[in-house]
């Protein structure tokens, strides 16, 4: 055999010298033994990631030196020939499962950290997830259409990455957030059932594991309703889990309300895999003198059968602080009771804490400490989670609308293109905090999996919900004038999902960091450290595009 790949390893051994061959099929052990004199003379200059071909004889290893761990582990090949195809500078780091480099470092050598076994797995499994995907939506008669990236400026949303135009000098193209309004024009244009692999680019603060750009499976079907949807989804997930990890995802998928994510659980993005729950103790704690329950409006909390110490109670509290809550209350049944709040209350019955058990609480206005108790929540229960262990759950009926108090006008929570439950415009147009759309997320493990919606497909709806927003007939004609002139040509009803390649990979791989599963991706700050992204450009270039840079403002933020 010949085989062609990248020195892992070179050790010596008793006169004989061994080889790890690294490809993307992983290692294999390669034998040279001292008799091979022109095979030999060649090893001194082989060093790590040195490209090399290898010829020889396959054998089998000796039953003391067999590899279970390695696909490979009951062969090696004896070498009759070597040849450097290519050398290699010293790596920055050591090409290994259990790297060491800092992530700064890997990002700016990507095709190092790209070597190793666990990065190529991800990438083989997102592989796995687009082909599953493909034959899925093929066999259901959809038509994969691609849609333009560069496209109109909505600034209702997050902010667009810009393009001028160097034809129609003073005018901007925006790289498209998603294809939103283009697969609805679709939908109006008859094609019924549409799908693509879409690159969404958001100009957006990069907190945890968002990226500027992005793979979504975007789908969009008409003449359908939200069951067709969740049926849909639901065997799409169902297909590629079976697929990528070879294990059946039980459907149909439990549903809750986004009211009830968010009181059972303080987050629309609830982990089922975690079978705890917040209840509202507001009643019962307001029967005793304790002022700070007396004098808030909210008091929540989390009951679980385990009892702490003071420093694990320490440790714990930290968490509710960091996510906006002054601390908690706290109660525990063992041989009586201990607690923050004992000797306030003439009996502490009210709480139903029974022996073993210990009470969380937290008090103040409900979103700070729903939100407090969803953190505390995914802590206490990571003794929970279990591997391959995946709990898929609809979250539907969110508000359409929600209140900026810094802009003091209304924004739409998902997009302003979504069908409200009941699209009467004079009931609604009165209170937009009341409105509550046909719209719907897919979580799994607590990831926010897939987000979609029932669009609108009656022109006045829409331009009402535009205006609730507050724009004027003016914007809504410059910004969305094409689709309300589309909307009026027989727009048939539709709706469609687009689940994200990046945090679907995510969860099948059991990551936590969404750039393993991007092959290029950005830091925190939007930067490419392979490349060397943003860079300047040369002024000739801008010129062309009747661009000036404001020297000025940039040395003041620096």
């Amino acid at each position: 055999v010949t085989l062609i790949g990248w020195v892992n390893r070179k050790r010596d051994h008793g006169g004989l010298t061994f080889i790890d061959l690294r490809d993307r099929f992983g290692l294999t052990q390669i034998v040279i033994r001292p008799e091979r004199k022109a095979v030999m003379e060649l090893v001194p200059q082989l060093k790590q990631e040195y490209v090399i071909t290898i010829s020889g004889k396959v054998k089998k290893r000796p039953p003391e030196m067999v590899n279970p761990d390695l696909l490979t582990g009951e062969i090696e090949i004896e070498a009759e020939k070597l040849n450097i195809v290519n050398q290699s500078l010293l790596p920055p780091f050591v090409v290994e499962e259990d790297v060491k480099a800092l992530e700064e470092l890997r990002l700016k050598y990507r095709y190092l950290d790209l070597r190793r076994k666990t990065m190529l797995r991800h990438f083989i499994t997102r592989n796995v997830v687009i082909q599953s995907v493909r034959t899925y939506l093929a066999e259901r008669h959809f038509l994969e259409v691609e849609t333009p990236i560069l496209a109109k400026t909505t600034p209702e949303g997050a902010r667009d990455f810009i393009v001028p135009s160097r034809m129609e000098k003073g005018k901007f193209y925006a790289l498209a957030q998603s294809p939103q309004i283009y697969k609805q024009i679709l939908m109006i244009a008859g094609f019924d059932r549409y799908y693509q692999f879409a690159k969404c680019l958001r100009d957006e603060d990069m907190r945890g594991n968002r990226q500027p750009e992005h793979t979504q499976i975007d789908i969009e079907m008409s003449f359908v309703s939200e069951e067709d949807i969740y049926s849909l989804t639901e065997g799409m997930i169902q297909q590629i889990f079976n697929d990528a990890l070879g294990m059946r995802i039980e459907t149909p998928f439990l549903r809750i309300s986004y009211a009830q994510s968010m009181e059972y659980y303080g987050t629309d993005k609830p982990d089922m895999r975690i079978p705890i729950k917040i209840d509202d103790y507001t009643t019962a704690a307001q029967t005793g003198s304790f002022k700070v329950f007396n004098e808030n409006p909210v008091i929540k909390g989390i009951k679980i059968a385990q009892t702490f110490s003071r420093s694990e109670i320490g440790n714990l509290e930290k968490i509710v602080q960091k996510a906006g809550a002054p601390g908690f209350l706290w109660l525990a049944k063992q041989d009586g009771y201990r607690g923050t709040f004992v000797k306030y209350f003439e009996t502490l019955d009210v709480f139903n804490v029974s022996d073993g058990e210990t009470l969380f609480l937290i008090a103040g206005e409900n979103a700070r400490v729903s939100t407090s108790l969803a953190e505390l929540r995914k802590e206490l229960g990571k003794p929970f989670i279990k591997k391959n262990d995946f709990q898929c759950v609809w979250v539907t009926a969110f508000p359409l609308f929600e209140w900026d108090e810094d802009k003091h006008n209304w924004n739409a929570t998902h997009h302003i293109f979504t069908m409200p439950q009941e699209p009467d415009i004079d009931t609604f147009s009165n209170n937009p905090g009341t409105i509550i759309g046909k719209l719907y997320d897919l979580v799994i493990n607590g990831e926010e999996i897939a987000s979609g919606s029932i669009r609108n497909h009656q022109a006045d709806v829409q331009k009402a919900l535009l205006k609730l927003i507050g724009l004027t007939d003016k914007q809504i004609d410059d910004r969305f004038g094409y689709l309300l002139t589309a909307l009026q040509y027989g727009a048939p009803p539709h709706g469609g999902i687009a689940p994200g390649i990046e945090r679907l990979c995510m969860v099948l791989e059991g990551l936590d960091n969404i750039r393993d599963v991007i092959a290029f991706p950005k830091t925190l700050t939007g930067k490419g450290l392979l490349e060397g992204t943003p860079s300047t450009i040369e002024e000739k270039q801008l010129k062309e595009l009747n661009l000036e840079i404001n020297k000025d403002t940039i040395k003041k933020e620096e």
